[in-house]
């Protein structure tokens, strides 16, 4: 098979994924596949300290080794389906904020089996709008420089995220946030967060190939050392006492042993969910508010991370559109139901895709070379398990700050587009949440055109999604009402 020498790809496989053609090779979307990976493989150690350690009404629990298996599993068949389908350098995995939904909202009111059944259901109701045209039609209804808030409010949740996970920004002390343990940058852990940080923008700046996952691995590198020497620890010990000063979630130990390095998956979650639940014990009401829930919060997250990432690597038209939007959301909802099915909660495109695409990644061979790594990481658990958040989270950051250069494409002059966009900038962050943040400004915009009377600018569906969103806002007192 002939192969192109610029991106050392075979030629069909540049065809297909577009390589030559978004002027990229084959070396930047490895690269971009692995800083994507190291950014995002948190998530299978932070997913089963949520998910499997939940209980569900009868008191049961999924378990912390099989939630972890399930959870590597799910990232690498998604996130190589999204390069497949959509050749687009996302990936996917558990999603934050989803998965909290899931164990603290929806567990406690059904079984577990229960729970991933209404993960699936939502999956498939996902798959059948985006197949209908309706989810692509949203998309396309809303006006190009809300988009491009849009992205800029998820780059400065991306930043927020890299502060809280590396501990610079904390719970304050009479105040809701503030710098490091007691206003101060105090511990090893920040130093490695802080040198992290300043050796991947100075890379940067210097135009230095690799840069981001040259970053982070000469903080993993330097976290190793600092351990190895000053025996830190983590910040919540087994016996539940905490250290302000320790690592945020993994401790950057290397293996001392086979045993250690080596082991094979539990996966008999898999399988284990009901699609033929009994709910009249919760009533059909709060089932549909609890799917609600859930939709609104995957369908726009993903939006919102497409719009982001896709904008970031220069990927959209000049109305913020993004290309073959179709395939990306196809993929996205069947790894909610592969997520469902595999107990592994709702699977979604990730915003962290940023950091390969901060390292050159444009195409799908990124997810592709990041499902691998997931891959492994089910056997090999340093994989995921290595990596502090004080070295990864320094290029969330920097992802930040690049999507954030997007604000000059908003018209803070026309305050129906300005209100809204300021809305959705801030209310992302404030609110560790992307689908708030679209959801108030989806309102926002809706009710200012409207006052200035200037319906037309409306499109049908954001008023429709708009009136959604605030059902969805008053879900606590409608159900009051019905309850």
């Amino acid at each position: 098979m002939p192969s192109s020498k610029r991106t050392g790809l075979p030629a069909t496989l540049d065809r297909y994924f577009k390589v030559s053609e978004r002027g990229s090779n084959f070396a930047r979307e490895v690269r971009g596949g692995l800083a994507t990976f190291f950014a995002m493989a948190y998530i299978v150690v932070l997913n089963p300290l949520i998910i499997g350690t939940a209980p569900d009404i009868n008191g049961d629990t999924l378990g912390i080794p099989q939630v972890a298996a399930v959870t590597a599993l799910v990232a690498a068949i998604s996130s190589m389906l999204m390069g497949v389908i959509s050749r687009y350098p996302f990936a996917i995995a558990s999603g934050m904020g989803l998965n909290a939904i899931v164990a603290y909202v929806l567990a406690p009111m059904m079984t577990w089996s229960d729970v991933m059944g209404l993960v699936v259901i939502e999956g498939v109701i996902m798959l059948v709008l985006v197949l209908t045209g309706f989810r692509n039609a949203v998309f396309n209804a809303v006006p190009p420089s809300l988009k491009s808030a849009i992205a800029v409010g998820v780059g400065l949740f991306l930043a927020l995220i890299g502060f809280v996970n590396a501990g610079f920004v904390r719970p304050g002390s009479g105040t809701p946030v503030q710098l490091g343990v007691g206003g101060s940058l105090d511990g090893w852990p920040i130093l490695v967060f802080v040198l992290g940080l300043v050796a991947t923008i100075i890379l940067m700046v210097r135009r230095v190939k690799g840069a981001v996952l040259i970053g982070i691995v000469f903080a993993t590198v330097l976290g190793i050392v600092i351990e190895a020497v000053a025996k830190v620890g983590p910040k919540t010990g087994a016996d539940g006492e905490v250290n302000d000063l320790g690592w945020s979630l993994t401790v950057p130990e290397v293996p001392t042993s086979v045993g250690d390095l080596v082991s094979l998956p539990d996966l008999s979650l898999i399988g284990q969910f009901n699609l033929l639940a009994d709910w009249r014990s919760l009533g059909v009401a709060t089932v549909l508010m609890l799917l609600l829930t859930l939709l609104l919060a995957d369908f726009f997250d993903t939006m919102g991370t497409m719009v982001g990432v896709a904008s970031q690597a220069g990927l959209t038209d000049e109305e913020g559109n993004v290309p073959n939007t179709q395939g990306v959301l196809v993929a996205d909802a069947i790894g909610t139901i592969v997520g469902g099915a595999a107990s592994a909660s709702v699977a979604t495109t990730y915003a962290e895709s940023a950091a390969g695409v901060g390292e050159g990644a444009r195409t799908g061979v990124a997810p592709i070379v990041t499902g691998l790594m997931f891959l492994g990481a089910l056997f090999i658990t340093p994989l995921a398990a290595l990596v502090p958040f004080e070295a990864a989270t320094p290029v969330l950051i920097v992802v930040g700050f690049m999507m954030m250069t997007q604000v000059t494409r908003v018209d803070f002059t026309d305050l129906g587009i300005g209100i809204p966009a300021f809305l959705a900038i801030v209310v992302m962050p404030y609110t560790y949440s992307i689908a708030n943040g679209i959801g108030v400004a989806f309102i926002a915009y809706t009710v200012v055109r409207l006052a200035q009377g200037r319906w037309r600018d409306v499109h049908p569906l954001m008023l429709v999604v708009s009136v959604v969103f605030l059902i969805h806002f008053a879900e606590a007192p409608i159900q009051g009402l019905l309850g």
